[in-house]
């Protein structure tokens, strides 16, 4: 209960904001890094709070370029046994001990969600995002994952298995949205939301 009301507490403020994830195993030199640091820089100039996992890679990015557009650049950490150090691009950290405290965190006070290349944490936030959307327990937002290459063969076995026998609706893979270039991301979430 404690975390859920340090999470409200601390996040209350937050009017607009766009979740970034991605591997935490991300290096400053690699294709995603750069692309969501120049994402999230221009998602902060347009006016938005950026909200990553508080970690290395990705989320590094994520906040690194929140950081320099001079935006909100928020952190929520989890405390695990592998630690996890908030980078230091974080000017306002909130630390969980438990995963779906930090989760609903994301959901309440995201107005878009970017998925950049990751593994299962990556993974795990994208499709309980779907879920949320498609059984209507959450009003829908936009889903954003970046990098068609990377995501090519999830498509594939989208198309191929849950579709094909029915598990899933091909109109619900338009619940999220392929984009390969940053403004590509923030045109899409300005769209969304000002039907322009």
């Amino acid at each position: 209960m404690s975390e859920f009301v340090d999470g409200f507490e601390g996040l209350a403020d937050i009017k607009a904001a766009v979740s970034i994830f991605g591997s935490s195993r991300s290096k400053p030199h690699d294709e995603y890094y750069k692309l969501a640091e120049e994402t999230a820089y221009q998602l902060a100039r347009a006016g938005y709070a950026i909200i990553t996992g508080a970690g290395e890679g990705i989320m590094e990015a994520g906040n690194k370029g929140a950081k320099k557009a001079g935006g909100m650049s928020i952190g929520l950490n989890i405390l695990i046994p592998e630690e996890q150090r908030p980078n230091k691009y974080v000017t306002r950290l909130i630390e969980f001990k438990y995963f779906f405290c930090r989760k609903v965190m994301f959901a309440k006070y995201s107005n878009a969600f970017v998925v950049f290349p990751g593994g299962f944490g990556t993974l795990d936030e994208f499709f309980e995002a779907l879920s949320l959307i498609q059984t209507k327990r959450v009003d829908p937002f936009p889903v954003i994952l970046m990098g068609k290459r990377y995501w090519a063969g999830m498509m594939d076995w989208l198309l191929h298995s849950p579709v094909k026998t029915g598990a899933v609706r091909e109109s619900e893979l338009s619940i999220f949205k392929l984009v390969d270039k940053p403004a590509e991301a923030v045109k899409h979430i300005k769209k969304f939301y000002n039907g322009k």
